[in-house]
């Protein structure tokens, strides 16, 4: 008697299982079908009409050794002064950018776009991770506007980086506003995102400091991701983004907007 009570459970337990089992057989098969099983090659094809394919560009900084060599005189050298060309112009340090945004500003201000107390804070808080990380920081690069601190570098300040996708309806700078904007935006990109020269010998850890746009922008550039997706992304005011750019070309994210040394009350995203 006792084995027929447990046995009723478990026989229901079992049908249940078996129907849950038979009604996911046409889920499986569609995810199988979709990692590359070749008997479904109609359902391999359709995800990637959806989510088409992009090789990495190792060239995206114009710095790809052979591309640095006229092509006639790589195909008139030997095969052991080809392989020298190469060596001498390669990289071999990896280039840490470590991007960080302003702290929380008077944005109700007209003339006085400074930090308030509470991004004061902020930027000390961010300052003190840094010092405690034992990084050794070889630059520091900021914004001219007050709020990322001013020093002489107009490139870095804020502006309308691409037309973002989706259109938001709260902000709509024009069509000359992104074509000027952007093109300083670009252009600062270019200035400080490439691989290591070859003269490089060690490692380095690059800080710049300035504005969220200009932040999102350089990290889908960066990333090779489509440049009108910057505006998806949200950035604490003090947050840091640290991108890799290795010697080969590759570019790796390490943090996005990492605020984990900001206590919870001085979080802010203005």
């Amino acid at each position: 008697m006792y084995l027929l009570r447990r046995a009723g459970p478990l026989a229901g337990m079992v049908g249940a299982a078996y129907c849950y089992n038979d009604d996911m057989l046409p889920l499986k098969k569609t995810i199988h079908a979709f990692v590359g099983n070749e008997s479904h090659p109609q359902a391999y094809d359709s995800f990637g009409e959806m989510f088409p394919r992009q090789k990495w560009n190792y060239n995206w900084d114009l710095r790809d050794p052979k591309s640095l060599i006229e092509n006639k005189e790589f195909d008139s050298a030997s095969e052991e002064k080809r392989k020298e060309m190469i060596a001498e112009r390669t990289s071999t340090a990896t280039r840490n950018i470590i991007l960080i945004r302003h702290g929380q500003y008077k944005i109700e201000s007209q003339e006085d776009k400074g930090l308030t107390e509470l991004g004061r804070e902020q930027a000390a808080l961010v300052g003190e991770r840094l010092a405690r990380s034992g990084l050794k920081i070889t630059n520091l690069t900021m914004s001219t506007m007050d709020r990322a601190t001013e020093t002489a570098n107009i490139i870095l300040s804020k502006g309308a980086p691409y037309p973002p996708e989706p259109p938001v309806s709260h902000w709509k700078p024009n069509k000359l506003e992104f074509f000027q904007e952007g093109s300083r935006i670009e252009a600062a990109f270019r200035n400080y995102f490439h691989r290591a020269s070859p003269k490089q010998t060690e490692d380095s850890y690059e800080v710049v400091v300035c504005h969220a746009n200009v932040i999102r922008y350089f990290v889908c550039r960066a990333l090779q991701f489509p440049p009108e997706g910057w505006l998806r992304m949200s950035l604490g005011n003090g947050s840091i983004t640290w991108l890799i750019i290795r010697p080969n070309g590759r570019v790796s994210i390490r943090n996005l907007g990492d605020i984990g040394h900001l206590p919870p009350e001085k979080i802010s995203y203005s």
